[in-house]
């Protein structure tokens, strides 16, 4: 695998779309730092921390000598009584013209937060995969790949989730190494069992045991974020070697995204994210 499909995305800087998620650092400093480390690319992050006009953001990341990848979009999908399809023909048509290829759909709860969700019903289900296929169409229409993001707290998190979207819809994956486990499905073998489905990685490694707690409801998300749900990788529980391995082997030829959720109190006085981020990066070059 070459280092020029590994990139960085900003919530590994504590840049997240949730309300009071924690202090957010500015573009300028985490576009230089993922330069600085090497990274090939980046993703986009929560709407209004890069430009929205797609001349602008497309400028502004060749600046950084990054290239754009495209980025997470949450979504209600699951409301029969919202359409959600204009605003995605509008995200999807500007991340095109910035020079993306992927859209990261996740099937957003409606409530505020990744904490708690509404339970899926019969007409909920419809409408999910009725808009999962025509989001692919709108992707596909501007020459992306719509990839769907298995998410704590969206509605497509836990084992009976992914089977049933894995077996009535077609769309492409988003294979999320730690939101994954976290919902209690093996990343690893969801990548061995259905290689063809992955359309994009998220890398993250976990720790297992605090996993379990939100799994469980013991624990809130975001607490546990904070307690240090994430680690870098190749520190935690996810067998990362094993499942890029596997995947390279496979054909897949995406991107690998060092997403690593962190929150920030305030303005670090040390190196702050970057360090966590680096040391990650190291264990991937390692490992390849």
């Amino acid at each position: 695998m070459s280092g020029s499909r590994v990139a960085g995305a900003p919530i590994s800087w504590g840049v997240c779309e949730v309300p009071g998620w924690g202090y957010q650092l500015p573009a300028s400093r985490v576009l230089a730092e993922m330069a600085e480390l090497g990274l090939a690319a980046t993703e986009f992050g929560p709407d209004g921390f890069l430009p929205e006009d797609p001349a602008e953001l497309a400028e502004l990341l060749a600046s950084a000598g990054l290239r754009p990848v495209g980025g997470f979009v949450p979504a209600v999908l699951h409301d029969p009584g919202h359409d959600p399809l204009p605003a995605l023909r509008e995200t999807a048509r500007r991340f095109a013209a910035a020079g993306a290829d992927t859209l990261v759909l996740a099937a957003e709860s409606g409530v505020a937060g990744y904490d708690r969700r509404p339970v899926l019903d019969g007409p909920g289900w419809r409408a999910l995969l009725g808009n999962l296929a025509a989001a692919a169409e709108i992707a596909a229409g501007h020459g992306l790949t719509a990839a769907l993001h298995p998410h704590v707290g969206t509605m497509v998190e836990r084992t009976g989730e992914v089977e049933r979207v894995l077996a009535d819809s077609e769309i492409p994956f988003c294979l999320d190494t730690g939101h994954l486990l976290i919902g209690g499905v093996d990343p690893a073998d969801l990548a061995a069992r259905a290689p063809g489905r992955i359309a994009h990685v998220h890398l993250k490694d976990v720790d297992a045991g605090l996993a379990e707690r939100v799994r469980v409801g013991r624990l809130g998300y975001s607490t546990a974020v904070r307690q240090g749900l994430y680690r870098p990788l190749g520190s935690g529980d996810v067998p990362i070697a094993a499942i890029v391995r596997g995947l390279e082997r496979a054909g897949y030829r995406g991107w690998y995204v060092l997403e690593q959720d962190t929150v920030l109190d305030a303005a670090p006085r040390d190196e702050g994210p970057v360090a966590d981020v680096r040391a990650s990066l190291d264990h991937l070059r390692r490992l390849l």
